[in-house]
C-alpha cells in the first residue's frame, strides 16, 4: 500500500485546509490537495492526500472513508498511480493527417 489517498464526493466549497484537517484526525498530513478545473479553477469535487506512512493511509481508509466533511458523505480509497496519456486530441489518429488524406489540395478547375 502507499500514503498517496483518493478522496471522492467532495463538497466544491472545501478547501486544502479543511480537507488537511479532516485528515490531521487519524496521523501526520504531508499534502492535501483538490483537484480544480483549470479554466474555472472551480473543484472538481475530488482530491488527493499523502499521508506519511501507509499505516496511517490505512487507518484513514478505515476510519475516514464514509465520513462526513462540510455536510457530505466522502469516499477515501487507495490512490491508483497515475496513469500519462500521450495523445490528448481527439482519438488515437496521428494529428498530421487530417481523416487518413494525405493526398495535396487539388484544384476542381480543368487547365484546358
Amino acid at each position: 500500500m502507499t500514503n498517496k489517498l483518493f478522496i471522492g464526493s467532495l463538497p466544491y466549497s472545501v478547501s486544502d485546509a479543511e480537507l488537511q484537517e479532516h485528515f490531521s484526525q487519524v496521523g501526520t498530513v504531508l499534502s492535501a490537495k483538490i483537484i480544480t478545473d483549470r479554466y474555472s479553477g472551480q473543484s472538481k469535487g475530488f482530491g488527493f492526500v499523502e499521508m506519511s506512512t501507509p499505516q496511517e493511509a490505512q487507518e484513514a481508509i478505515n476510519k475516514l472513508n464514509n465520513s462526513t466533511l462540510s455536510g457530505r458523505t466522502i469516499i477515501v480509497n487507495e490512490a491508483k498511480p497515475e496513469v500519462r496519456r500521450e495523445d490528448r486530441g481527439f482519438g488515437n489518429r496521428d494529428h498530421r493527417t487530417q481523416r487518413g488524406n494525405n493526398r495535396k489540395f487539388q484544384s476542381n478547375r480543368r487547365s484546358w
